[in-house]
């Protein structure tokens, strides 16, 4: 590990991390069905037959609003897993999954809006008995902050990308305009979607609004910095329910 470049050091420790919360889940809260939510953009499933080879999975679903070539192609061999195309914001598609152990939301609770983050765990709480969330999550303040009522040089401060890549930059110049993208069932603007980051979502909010839903905090590590930046830690959680 000495050798290897920073970036490199830091995406291992994201995929040790991220595997390591599936173990504890998988052998400590006797995991058996999961829907990994938002699990095929820059990891291609990764995770989802992580799962899946690793331990004795009955059902999974792997969410998102599109899937690769490499990800459909590797499905063939996993009969148990279930693939949905859409936005697992959405309430149909949270009634596809029906009920599953656990919800994987692993990068992806920063991007959502309408429904914010907090609302889209609740959509999915009566559904499952555990959530493991792996998220950057926000040091710079003692409360969640929508990053985009920053300013434009502090949102970009706080974020891993430039003013000038896209979807950023489009995203800059229609700010409030209606983005044309089909999957969306509802119109949004491009200050609303997903493919941007978001939200700096505070640990004590998260944790306080797990516990309003009925889950308990059952693990917890700190994974170091996103990358490298100085606002925001790579947190790892689980969750369960208290039900008997």
């Amino acid at each position: 590990m000495s050798g290897l470049s920073y970036r490199s050091r830091w995406i291992h420790r994201q995929v040790k991390g991220k595997k390591r919360l599936i173990d504890f889940a998988c052998k400590k809260l006797g995991i058996k069905s999961f829907a990994d939510l938002g699990g095929v953009w820059g990891v291609d499933g990764e995770y989802t037959f992580y799962a899946m080879d690793t331990y004795k999975i009955g059902k999974s679903f792997l969410v998102d609003i599109t899937f690769t070539e490499k990800v459909m192609e590797k499905k063939k061999g996993y009969s148990g897993l279930n693939m949905i195309s859409g936005n697992f914001g959405e309430a149909e598609v949270a009634r596809q999954i029906g009920n599953v152990d656990a919800i994987i939301l692993f990068d992806v609770l920063l991007h959502q809006v309408k429904p914010d983050w907090d609302a889209v765990l609740e959509l999915y709480a009566a559904r499952t008995k555990s959530f493991l969330i792996f998220n950057p999550q926000f040091i710079a303040s003692d409360q969640t902050v929508r990053l985009l009522d920053l300013s434009e040089d502090e949102y970009f401060r706080n974020i891993p990308h430039k003013k000038n890549e896209e979807p950023y930059k489009t995203v800059l110049e229609r700010m409030h305009e209606i983005h044309p993208r089909p999957q969306y069932k509802q119109q949004r603007i491009y200050r609303d979607i997903h493919d941007i980051w978001q939200w700096g979502i505070v640990d004590e909010e998260l944790i306080s609004r797990m516990k309003h839903l009925g889950f308990t905090m059952r693990y917890f590590k700190n994974w170091g910095k996103y990358n490298e930046l100085t606002n925001f830690e790579n947190h790892a959680f689980a969750f369960a329910n208290n039900e008997p």
